[in-house]
């Protein structure tokens, strides 16, 4: 690690933003700079708290995040937001949407707004997304709040990365079902049925609440059900409701164990995704060196098929990896 990122590491820990920010792009971009950071301050991390906001596009999740931030502030939190936009198709960055919509808050010392770009992540969350965490916790944010893109599916990733997860939705969308059947039971610790001013409300909420008692069994075991909860960001109604109902998930995971469970899980999700990574760039140097290339020359011309060439590059892998 170079002497300057040495001592961005020690400006960002003290709290400046800019070191933050200069910090998380690093992490982004560079991901030899990335491990040797994470090493770094993995020690100071595991104190925040943090909060996945997920949901189909059009739902609001934007909006209500910034109320809920409103409320974080106002107990005295110091709340961290990590904004996954869809990527740019010309620059490749963020589109920046939720930053825009949040901006009132950038001017407060104790909020720090960050948008990344997916950058053909699956499930809706960048793959430094871990990484930034890491750095908003190590620098005292204590509150970090992760909104996902919103692609129109269940983003059930949210869950490998989030100690609550809320799940936004509203009337109208026509595939509330279809989101439910997609695996949202299974990932979801609150729903926020938002713009409840809406017609239709009413079958939404009638449609989680049957759902949930088809699983009461489950959550009974587990102690908590997932409360309903219905707002209308613009107008702040029900917000407060579901501010406090993160807070009692939150004193609920804490007491009953359940945050040590899945802080495990999720730990062992991403030592999986790190060495998946790890695997698939070595992959990539292979297929990409001279000796692969003949392989691939050969399933092309049909000597050889696809398994006993990946068979082939696996059995060279593992020479590279055990060496």
């Amino acid at each position: 690690m170079s002497d300057e990122v040495k001592g961005l590491i020690d400006v960002a820990l003290k709290g400046d933003k800019k070191a933050i920010a200069r910090l998380i792009t690093l992490v982004e971009n560079d991901e030899e700079t990335a491990r040797e950071v994470v090493r770094r301050i993995y020690p100071l991390t595991g104190k925040a708290y943090v909060v996945g906001i997920t949901g189909p596009p059009g739902s609001g999740k934007s909006t209500l995040l910034d109320k809920l931030v409103k409320l974080a502030r106002e107990e005295g939190h110091k709340v961290g937001v990590i904004a996954v936009d869809p990527t740019s198709p010309f620059t490749g960055g963020a589109l920046l949407g939720d930053r825009l919509r949040m901006q009132r808050h950038s001017t407060d010392p104790g909020v720090f707004i960050r948008s990344m770009a997916t950058r053909g992540s699956l499930g809706g969350l960048a793959k430094a997304t871990n990484d930034a965490i890491k750095v908003l916790d190590a620098s005292g944010y204590d509150l970090i709040f992760v909104e996902t893109v919103g692609v129109g599916q269940i983003e059930v990733d949210i869950v490998k990365t989030a100690d609550t997860v809320v799940f936004v939705t509203v009337p109208g969308l026509g595939d509330e079902v279809q989101a439910i059947k997609a695996g949202l039971m299974e990932v979801a610790d609150i729903f926020a049925i938002n713009k409840a001013d809406r017609e239709g409300v009413e079958m939404v909420y009638l449609e989680l609440k049957m759902t949930l008692e088809f699983e009461r069994d489950k959550w009974k075991e587990l102690g908590w059900e997932p409360p309903i909860v219905e707002t209308i960001a613009f107008t702040l109604r029900g917000v407060r409701p579901l501010w406090e109902a993160i807070k009692r998930h939150r004193e609920h995971m804490e007491s009953s164990g359940r945050l040590r469970e899945r802080r495990a899980f999720r730990a062992r999700e991403e030592v999986k995704t790190i060495i998946a990574s790890s695997i698939a760039r070595k992959v990539e140097e292979r297929l990409a060196s001279g000796e692969a290339g003949e392989l691939i020359d050969e399933v092309v011309e049909g000597r050889l098929d696809p398994y006993s060439a990946s068979q082939i590059v696996m059995e060279k892998l593992k020479e590279d990896l055990w060496r």
